[in-house]
């Protein structure tokens, strides 16, 4: 059982392909929407249901949107600087 919506915040320590993997993992796993945040590099990692890959999304001058998985939910990156 996977949740539909999912975050990640990655630590300095943290290796991004392992975060990656598991990011897949869950994808391939049922779900619909994940966040990988990378703070420490400003960027972000959106994984979508039916795709391969991740949308990069770099800079945190901008918000992330909840997509049809949180309608009306966004997430303010500037928050996180």
């Amino acid at each position: 059982m996977c949740p539909a919506f999912l975050v990640e915040l990655k630590s300095k320590s943290d290796p991004l392909k392992t975060l990656v993997a598991k990011m897949e993992e869950y994808r391939d796993n049922g779900t619909r929407l994940g966040w990988l945040l990378a703070p420490d590099g400003e960027r972000a990692y959106i994984f979508r249901a039916g795709e391969t890959g991740y949308q990069l999304v770099e800079g945190y001058d901008q918000e992330l949107s909840g997509e049809d998985v949180l309608p009306g939910f966004s997430l303010n990156l500037r928050k996180l600087r």
